[in-house]
């Protein structure tokens, strides 16, 4: 029988981890009876909490739960020019971008931004080309675990990885930053939107009913909401209709209308759009 953690409330034993251990001695736990402990009634405050269960859970979860879907991906075209290049960079703030051939399933390698700004204003950048300046794309299926993900980042110093569903087609992309926020919650800054509700309602205007809508909805969950039809050939979400649309990332306050909706972006930031204000045109 395995030996149950002692009390540790008000023990002031110091370090998180030091208490952790303290309680977990003899026969090893399994990761149930761990998660189960960090959560009771323990000398651990609420964030110390949410950490280690993130630790415990990124085994658990798979690269297809968190990456940024294909249709939310910012790339840069193998034939785009070094202006073209430069002002995609500087509306994004992306510092990694995959670059493409003819589609999104043809990723040729990745452009870090450092790289072509090393260039800017000097004689070499008028004949410089995209391709000289790719680094290998690091390639992942959508089923591996973040655990494996995060060691492999580590240990090859990538910091960004193409995802490929089982056809070998691109799903999507991952950075250590999406990893790392799996362990320590999101790394947001004042902006952010902090309402779990994928969509919800955000008052009048016009005399028109507003919704607020979280990017990563579905398409298919936003026309059960709103009892319409909008197609979903082309992306998964709501935030993937936009960029569809728009072709670009887009800037905060922008606006796309679309199937009867007008659709405005609320907060983006550096890889994707996070919120959007969605408003009926018609009727």
């Amino acid at each position: 029988m395995n030996e149950k953690p002692p009390s540790t409330s008000g023990s002031g034993t110091p370090g998180l981890v030091a208490r952790v251990m303290r309680a977990i001695r003899g026969e090893p736990w399994s990761r149930d009876e761990i998660q189960t402990f960090i959560q009771s009634d323990v000398d651990l405050d609420a964030e110390e909490k949410s950490m280690l269960s993130g630790v415990l859970e990124v085994s658990e979860i798979q690269v297809r739960d968190v990456m940024v879907p294909r249709s939310q991906m910012v790339v840069i075209d193998i034939e785009d020019q070094f202006d073209d290049t430069l002002m995609l960079i500087v509306e994004s703030g992306h510092s990694r971008f995959p670059v493409i051939g003819e589609d999104r399933d043809e990723v040729l390698g990745i452009l870090l931004a450092k790289d072509l700004l090393r260039h800017y204003g000097s004689d070499d950048a008028k004949g410089l080309t995209i391709k000289k300046l790719l680094r290998p794309a690091t390639v992942i299926p959508e089923s591996k675990r973040l655990n494996a993900l995060l060691k492999e980042f580590r240990a090859s110093h990538n910091h960004m990885a193409i995802v490929v569903d089982e056809y070998g087609g691109v799903a999507g992309l991952l950075t250590i930053e999406d990893v790392l926020e799996e362990i320590v919650g999101e790394i947001d800054d004042e902006h952010d939107h902090e309402e779990a509700e994928f969509i919800r309602p955000d008052g009048d205007r016009n005399g028109k009913p507003c919704f607020a809508v979280r990017a990563l909805t579905r398409i298919e969950d936003f026309n059960e909401f709103f009892e319409c039809q909008l197609e979903d050939e082309d992306y998964d979400t709501i935030g993937g209709l936009v960029l569809h649309e728009l072709g670009r990332l887009p800037r905060r306050g922008e606006k796309v209308e679309f199937g009867g909706f007008q659709i405005a972006v609320i907060n983006v930031d550096e890889r994707r759009i996070d919120a959007l204000q969605v408003q009926r045109t018609d009727g």
